[in-house]
C-alpha cells in the first residue's frame, strides 16, 4: 500500500522533554519521557489545532498525512525503559525493529525494555498509518536521535551527581559508566535527574557509529510479541472481551452500491441469543471509508447472532452494478487496451520503430480481482458513554479510524480513542475502517453498551475492498540481432481513486509509478498509455498494490522478447536495463518513487542488475535439468527496494505443478533487522505463490463468487516452495536511505513461475492464476 509522505521524513525533527506535558495525564507512560517530532505538534499543553491532513483530488492519493513522528521514550525509577510503538503490528515485526533503534540509541538492555502501543491519535503521535513498506526506513533516523538524545541527557545527569566532565562518562549497556574510575550508576537512579535536563539540541547529538550498535543489523530472532502469540496470550482484534458487551454480525448488499428493499425480522428474533436487529444505513457513493449499511443481528454471543442473520428475510435493490460479470469485464478490458489511449510517457517515434522492426511481439496479460483474506479478519468493538467513544480495533489505520469514527457519531474526535490491538494480517484490508465505523453505529445503537462487529470469512470474501483487476498489453519491436529497438505498454485497471472520487476512470500517478511509468529500461523509442476502466466495486490497497499486474506484465513480456530475439533471458535482461546509471525520472509525473525524494532514492540500475546476478547466480542459472523441470527470472523495483527471484518448478504429466525452490534477492539498503527481513520475504514468497497459482475474486450478476478458501485458495504447504533462499544483499553504508521490505518481495513472484512453466514445458501463462492451465501439458 502507498500514500503519498514527505521526502525527507525526520529533517524538520526536533527531540523535547515531555515529562510534565499534557501527554502523561492519557499516557501510561511516567518519569523521564522524551518525544522526537515536529516542534508544533509537540507543544501538548497548547491549544493550537494540529496540521490540517492534506487533501486530494481524482489525480492523488485521497487520504495522506505528511509523516511527523512523535516516538516516545520513558525510563522509570526502576530502569524500565518503555517505548511507544504507533504503528500496527500486524506480523512484520515492527514491535520489535523500530523500538530496538530506538534501544541500540539509547543503550538499553533489550531484556528491560517494555513496548506500549500507541492509540490513534495524530496530534501527539503524528501518521500512524501502517503501509507503503515505510515504517522502518522513515522512522529509523528520528528513533535514533531520540535514543541519542535520552542518552546524553542520562550522561549528563551522571557527571553532574560525579561531579565529573561529561567527557569522562559514557552510557554502557543500561547503566552510566565514569571511565577513570570505573564506578557506574543505573539508568533507573538517574531518570528523575535527567528529566529535569534540557533535551540536546540535534546538532550536538553523537549517533552511534555502525560499528558501534548493539542489535542493529545484527537481528533479533524473537519479536517482542513472540512469546505471546505463540501462548495463545496475545490480544487480537477478534479476542477483544467487555463487561456486558454485545455481539453483532451483518448482512450487507451482495452486490456494490444495492440497498435494503425490505427485510423480516421474524425468525431471527426467535433464535436463542438474539436481542435486536438494527438496520444501518448506507452511504451514497463513492464507497470511500463508510459502512456499506445493511442489516445487523444483535445477540449475547457471536455465533447467535451469525444463526440469527441466516433467519433473515431480505430483498435487495441490487443497483447500478447488478451486471457486473468478470468475464464480460474482462473482454471490455482487451478491448481497451487495444485501442490508443492516454500517452502518459513518450519518447522517440515508437509507431515508426514498431513498423521497422525485423520482428513484432506482442502480448495481453490479465490478472484478476484478489482479496487481501488476512487470517484474521476484520473486526472492532466499540463503547459509549459520557460522551465519548472507546473502540478495540485491529486497524492499520488508528487515526483515520478515530477521524471517521467522530464523524458519524458526531462526536469531536477528541471524544474518541481508538485502541489498536495486533492484527491477524492486514495488507491493506485493514487500511479501511468501515467496519471500526459499523461497531460505533451499533454501540450507539444499543444506548451505549460495547458491542463487537465480527465479520466471518464469507464476510471477509463478498463484502472487501479488492485489488484491482487489470488487462496490460505489451508491443515491442526487435532489430535482425534480436535487439529491442521499441516498447509500447497501454494498461487499463479500475483505480484505487474511484473508491474515493465519483466517476474515475484513469489511475492515479502513484498506480502508474508501480512498475509501469518507471520501467529502467534502455530503449530509444518507448511509449506509455493508460486507457479508461470504470470501476464496478470497491478497490482497494493491497500488498505491493499495482506492482503486482505490472511486474506480470513486464516481465512475463521480457521472457518473451528473450525466446523471440533468442537469447538467453538473463543477458537478454541485464542488456535491455543497460549499464550501471542512476535515473532521475522527475519529469514522468508524481509518485514516480512511491513518494521518496528523487535525490535520495533515484533509480539505481546498477543495483537491480546487482540482485539479478545475485539471484541467478545463487539458483545456478543455466544448469541442466530434467524433462519438465525449469527455472524462471524475473526482478522488479518497487518501494524503493530492489528484488529478483528465480523460480524452480515441475510440472508433472497430470500438470500438477511444484516448486522446489525460489532463490530471491534483495538490496533494500541498510538493515535493520535481517531477521525479521528474512521473514518478511520468505512469507512473500508464499503470499505470491497463492496469488499466481490461485487467487481470483470474479463477480457474476454484481456479486462476488467465492465465498470461503475452499473457492478463494491459498497455497497449502504441499503447494508452497519446499525451499526459500533469501539472499540479501549487503547495504555497506548505513548512510544509504533504508528501503521498504514488506511489499517489495511479492510482485516478482507469479512472472518468475510462469517463465519458469515455459521453460518446463514450452507453454506461455499470461492469464492469471495458473491452476486449471497446465492440466493438459
Amino acid at each position: 500500500m502507498n500514500r503519498p509522505f514527505s521526502d525527507r521524513p525526520g529533517d524538520a525533527l526536533s527531540i523535547v522533554n515531555v515529562s510534565r506535558r499534557e501527554f502523561l495525564k492519557t499516557s501510561a507512560l511516567t518519569g523521564f519521557v522524551l518525544a522526537a517530532g515536529f516542534p508544533a505538534m509537540l507543544k501538548a499543553d497548547e491549544t493550537a489545532s494540529p496540521q490540517t491532513p492534506a487533501k486530494y483530488g481524482a489525480d492523488a492519493m485521497p487520504h495522506g498525512w505528511i509523516d511527523d513522528p512523535l516516538v516516545f521514550v520513558a525510563i522509570a525509577a526502576d530502569g524500565m525503559v518503555t517505548i511507544v510503538c504507533h504503528r500496527s503490528e500486524m506480523g512484520q515485526g515492527v514491535r520489535t525493529s523500530l523500538p530496538m533503534v530506538v534501544a541500540d540509541e539509547l543503550e538499553a538492555d533489550w531484556a528491560r525494555v517494555r513496548v506500549e502501543q500507541a492509540p490513534g491519535d495524530e496530534v501527539r503521535f503524528g501518521n500512524q498509518d501502517t503501509d507503503g513498506s515505510r515504517s522502518t526506513r522513515h522512522f529509523f533516523l528520528p528513533m535514533r536521535r531520540v535514543g541519542a538524545a535520552a542518552r546524553r541527557m542520562l550522561e549528563t545527569a551522571a557527571a553532574a551527581k560525579w561531579r565529573v566532565p561529561l567527557e569522562e562518562v559514557r552510557a554502557e549497556l543500561h547503566q552510566v559508566k565514569h571511565l577513570p574510575s570505573g564506578k557506574t550508576v543505573g539508568y533507573g537512579e538517574l531518570a528523575k535527574a535527567a528529566a529535569k535536563l534540557p533535551v540536546p539540541e540535534r546538532d550536538t547529538l553523537r549517533l552511534k557509529a555502525p560499528t558501534e550498535f548493539r542489535y542493529i543489523g545484527k537481528g533479533q530472532s524473537d519479536i517482542y510479541d513472540g512469546a505471546d502469540i505463540v501462548s495463545g496470550k496475545a490480544q487480537y482484534g477478534i479476542d477483544t472481551r467487555l463487561k456486558g458487551m454485545l455481539y453483532a454480525v451483518i448482512a450487507r448488499p451482495p452486490v456494490f452500491g444495492g440497498k435494503l428493499k425490505s427485510y423480516d425480522a421474524g425468525a431471527a428474533l426467535t433464535v436463542k441469543g438474539v436481542i435486536k436487529i438494527v438496520e444501518l444505513p448506507g452511504s451514497p457513493p463513492p464507497a470511500e471509508f463508510n459502512p456499506l449499511g445493511g442489516v445487523a443481528v444483535i445477540a449475547t454471543n457471536t455465533w447467535a447472532a451469525i444463526q440469527g442473520r441466516a433467519a433473515l428475510k431480505i430483498e435487495w435493490d441490487a443497483g447500478p452494478h447488478a451486471g457486473y460479470d468478470s468475464s464480460a469485464y474482462q473482454a471490455e478490458l482487451e478491448a481497451a487496451a487495444r485501442q490508443p489511449a492516454k500517452v502518459v510517457r513518450q519518447q522517440g517515434d515508437v509507431g515508426a520503430a514498431l513498423n521497422s522492426a525485423a520482428k513484432r511481439v506482442e502480448a495481453e496479460y490479465y490478472v484478476p480481482h484478489l482479496a487481501q483474506a488476512p487470517m484474521e479478519p476484520p473486526a472492532a468493538t466499540a463503547r459509549i458513554g459520557n460522551g465519548r467513544c472507546e473502540v478495540w480495533a485491529c486497524t492499520q489505520a488508528p487515526q483515520l479510524s478515530r477521524e471517521k469514527v467522530a464523524k458519524w457519531l458526531k462526536l469531536p474526535e477528541d471524544k474518541v480513542t481508538v485502541h489498536v490491538t495486533l492484527l491477524g494480517g492486514g495488507f491493506g484490508r485493514k487500511s479501511m475502517p468501515d467496519y471500526v465505523i459499523e461497531a460505533a453505529l451499533l454501540s450507539q445503537a444499543m444506548a451505549g453498551k460495547p458491542v463487537k462487529v465480527t465479520w466471518t470469512r464469507e464476510d471477509d470474501l463478498h463484502h472487501s475492498y479488492y485489488h484491482t483487476v487489470t488487462l496490460d498489453r505489451l508491443e515491442a519491436g526487435l532489430s535482425a540481432e534480436g535487439k529491442p529497438l521499441s516498447w509500447l505498454h497501454r494498461t487499463a485497471s479500475p483505480s484505487i481513486s474511484s473508491t474515493f472520487v465519483a466517476g474515475s476512470k484513469l489511475p492515479m500517478p502513484v498506480e502508474l509509478g508501480m512498475g509501469v511509468i518507471n520501467v529502467p529500461f534502455a530503449i530509444e523509442h518507448l511509449r506509455i498509455e493508460t486507457a479508461e476502466a470504470e470501476a464496478h466495486t470497491r478497490i482497494g490497497w493491497f500488498r505491493s498494490v499495482s506492482n503486482i499486474p505490472h511486474a506480470f506484465a513486464v516481465q512475463s513480456f521480457v521472457a518473451e522478447l528473450a525466446a523471440a530475439a533468442g537469447q538467453d533471458h538473463r543477458d537478454f535482461l541485464l542488456a535491455l536495463i543497460g549499464p550501471p546509471r542512476k535515473i532521475d525520472p522527475r519529469g514522468l509525473g508524481d509518485h514516480w518513487n512511491h513518494g521518496e525524494s528523487p535525490e535520495r532514492y533515484p533509480i539505481d540500475t546498477g543495483r537491480l542488475r546487482r540482485v539479478i546476478e545475485t539471484a541467478t547466480r545463487e539458483a545456478g542459472w543455466g544448469r541442466a535439468l530434467p524433462k519438465g523441470q525449469g527455472l524462471g527470472l524475473a526482478a522488479h523495483y518497487s518501494f524503493v527496494t530492489y528484488v529478483a527471484v528465480v523460480a524452480e518448478v515441475a510440472v508433472g504429466a497430470d500438470g500438477k505443478l511444484s516448486i522446489p525452490r525460489i532463490d530471491i534477492a534483495v538490496d533494500c539498503g541498510p538493515q535493520v533487522n535481517p531477521e525479521r527481513i528474512r521473514s518478511q520475504i520468505e512469507g512473500a514468497c508464499n503470499m505470491g505463490v497463492s496469488l499466481a497459482t490461485q487467487g481470483e475474486i470474479s463477480f457474476k450478476n454484481g456479486a462476488v463468487q467465492q465465498d470461503n478458501f475452499h473457492a478463494y485458495q491459498i497455497a497449502r504447504i504441499d503447494d508452497a516452495p519446499r525451499e526459500i533462499r533469501v539472499h540479501l544483499l549487503p547495504a555497506g553504508d548505513f548512510d544509504v536511505p533504508l528501503g521498504g521490505v514488506g511489499e517489495p518481495g511479492v510482485p516478482p513472484i507469479a512472472p518468475a513461475l510462469c517463465n519458469a512453466i515455459f521453460a518446463a514445458t514450452g507453454r506461455r501463462i499470461r492469464h492469471l492464476p495458473i491452476k486449471d492451465q497446465l492440466e493438459s501439458v
